[in-house]
């Protein structure tokens, strides 16, 4: 008989992230191959799980066609080496494709109908932008159900500025800037480097080379660089490149287990999965998704928001991120927030960077014993938002001195 079980995040490991476009690391490297990396990287690391264990696999794509297609989850288990007796599907939720892999991967496991799944997402924005082969119904815009410029992320990044004009383009520049400085921080004190697959790449010229980190990072970014910046999707708008996360090629991938198979492999869990929630939001503001999704998740989890110590929000925009901080009346620089820097330095392969957020808070949280809830948060294309509640299994109560 099937029983309900908890749900743990027991290890994620990702590609370090590239920046999308022919100067690119990945320009030369397929997107199924970088989520095989990501996943032999995983299964590597983790040897007390049997491959044949595998229940499923869920893996997220924005842009399903060319080697982003043929239902990535199977294709990629196979490419993985993992067993054909392994199934495995695709899944798109446009941003929080990952976060949807996982949460689609828990409920199967919550209700004991799996006990281990892969979960994660892959994004080559360099081969496929966001939007490419896709044919919006024309009644989108024809009946008004949506404005023409909700498909523009950028343009609904500027409509928050105009709700919410106490959200100054400076308070934005300045959270810009400290991504980049707590992103180059965090390299320096080696934080990302454990997670990473190192992948192999060529250059144009056919020469090989190693993928070992982050290329988009831009750590001499100052306020005055910010200030000069074009915005491109208004003229005098607010919304610059500095300010918002930048075309990104990757691949990401976590693995979840429930409470039985924990205790029956001998693992050591990262983190337990509390509770989860997505919200619709206008999508001509899009950016607002994760507002209405934290509340949902906090109610179903029976918590607050001032019970959450480690927040990571997913950065597609500046602004985005200060409209959640400012609803909850959390201050733009709180140390609790993204203290690794995010997606503005990182970058976000779209469906990959849900799963980005979890290793980076599990990460946190073998730090921070004193922490016991955090929240992995996005916004979602089409008017959506995403959030996963997550307990420390390192919480020990006792205050940080």
């Amino acid at each position: 008989m099937a029983e309900i079980s908890d749900v743990f995040f027991v290890d994620g490991m990702r590609t370090p992230f590239g920046r999308a476009g022919e100067k690119g690391q990945y320009w030369n490297t397929r997107a199924d191959d970088l989520a095989v990396k990501a996943t032999i990287g995983l299964m590597e690391r983790n040897p007390n799980v049997p491959k044949d264990r595998i229940d499923d696999v869920a893996i997220a794509a924005t842009s399903q066609t060319g080697d982003q297609g043929l239902t990535l989850g199977r294709s990629v288990a196979i490419l993985a080496g993992l067993p054909q007796s392994v199934p495995g599907f695709a899944i798109d939720r446009m941003c929080a494709g990952a976060m949807t892999s996982v949460t689609t991967m828990a409920g199967s496991i919550g209700i004991g109908m799996y006990d281990v799944a892969l979960a994660g997402g892959v994004e080559h924005m360099g081969r496929h932008p966001i939007g490419s082969n896709a044919d919006p119904n024309p009644r989108f815009v024809s009946e008004r159900m949506v404005d023409p410029g909700a498909l523009n992320m950028g343009v609904t990044a500027e409509r928050i500025f105009d709700r919410f004009p106490h959200l100054t383009k400076e308070r934005s520049d300045r959270f810009g800037m400290l991504s980049q400085h707590k992103a180059q921080a965090a390299y320096d004190a080696g934080k990302f480097q454990p997670d990473l697959v190192t992948v192999a790449i060529k250059d144009a010229e056919g020469a090989w080379g190693l993928a070992t980190e982050d290329e988009g990072r831009r750590p001499q970014t100052t306020m005055e660089d910010l200030a000069a910046l074009k915005t491109p999707f208004r003229p005098h708008g607010r919304v610059t490149a500095g300010t918002s996360s930048p075309l990104t090629d990757g691949a990401t991938m976590s693995l979840l287990a429930g409470g039985g198979a924990v205790k029956e492999l001998g693992l050591a869990p990262k983190m337990r999965l509390v509770s989860f929630a997505f919200a619709g939001v206008q999508p001509e503001i899009m950016g607002i998704g994760p507002i209405p999704s934290t509340e949902k998740a906090l109610k179903k989890a029976g918590l607050t928001i001032h019970d959450i110590g480690l927040f990571e929000l997913n950065e597609a925009f500046a602004i985005q991120v200060i409209s959640l901080l400012d609803h909850f009346g959390i201050a733009d620089d709180d140390p609790r927030v993204n203290q690794w820097g995010g997606a503005i330095a990182l970058g976000h392969p779209l469906a990959a960077s849900g799963v980005r957020l979890m290793i980076q808070l599990a990460a946190q949280f073998a730090e921070r014993p004193d922490v016991r809830y955090g929240l992995t948060a996005m916004c979602v294309g089409l008017g959506q938002g995403g959030s996963v509640v997550w307990e420390n299994p390192h919480y020990d109560g006792k205050k940080k001195k």
